[in-house]
């Protein structure tokens, strides 16, 4: 028989831990550790309500941890992070968390954890599961469907919170190029606030440059946990203007970071 995990830690593993903050998150001389290893170094930043900010950077630069320290998954070593009162935060990782349920289940539990009564959450999870192309999966094993289903389904679940702020870890990184497609659009419909009275606040992690691009409206460069650049994205790939600010990161936009 499989143990209960109590709702916290069911929040935590799902992406869904909750959040005291706005629609604002404020970074102040942020550091985080991990032994010897120090993973963020004097990371201050602000993130203003309906931006779409891409953290990018090599494996290891900190992205990951970054977006873990903003979602409240992490505490900060050093420094504070500053958020509002009211503001829902959801998280997607690369990998997501799957109960051994149905995926109507896993989206509709999301929902329980956060106080709608279960018959209610049900029907939420089945118009979420709707909302992205998996209506005819709802009664399926969630951790049976392909990588892009499973993404999409994750995606279903952090939207059904209507959340203000919505943070994702490298979301197509393991999928096909057509269910990156398919998962690309899904976000950037969320991100443009459709069905919502405004638009939601987007952080993401991303090794593709052109969904950056396509995506992002403000590019942060991570480079051994800290920020070398942040920028609007037309500046970003601005090569003059990159160059100008950090030359590493304009390596790494090139391709030719060592």
């Amino acid at each position: 028989m499989s143990a209960v995990l109590p709702p916290s830690a069911l929040a935590r593993g799902l992406g869904l831990a909750r959040q005291p903050g706005a629609a604002v998150l404020r970074l102040q001389e942020a550091g985080v550790s991990f032994g010897t290893l120090q993973a963020l170094r004097d990371i201050s930043l602000s993130i203003q309500p309906g931006e779409a900010v891409a953290l990018v950077g090599a494996n290891g630069s900190g992205k990951s941890t970054l977006l873990r320290v903003l979602h409240g998954l992490l505490r900060p070593s050093t420094g504070q992070l500053e958020q509002g009162s009211q503001a829902r935060q959801a998280m997607l990782f690369q990998r997501p968390f799957m109960l051994r349920t149905s995926a109507q289940n896993n989206v509709a539990l999301a929902l329980w954890l956060r106080g709608v009564p279960w018959r209610a959450a049900k029907v939420q999870a089945l118009s979420a599961l709707q909302r992205v192309g998996l209506a005819d999966k709802a009664a399926q094993v969630a951790r049976t469907l392909s990588g892009g289903q499973q993404q999409r389904m994750a995606l279903a679940r952090a939207w059904a919170l209507q959340p203000d702020v919505l943070l994702l870890d490298e979301p197509t990184a393991s999928l096909d190029p057509h269910a990156k497609r398919e998962v690309e659009e899904l976000i950037a419909e969320f991100a443009a606030g459709q069905g919502r009275a405004h638009p939601v606040t987007l952080v993401f992690a991303s090794h593709n440059l052109g969904q950056v691009k396509r995506l992002a409206t403000r590019v942060i460069y991570l480079e051994l946990g800290c920020i070398q650049a942040d920028l609007p994205v037309e500046e970003f790939f601005d090569p003059q203007r990159l160059q100008a600010v950090s030359p590493s990161a304009q390596l790494f936009v090139k391709g030719e970071l060592a």
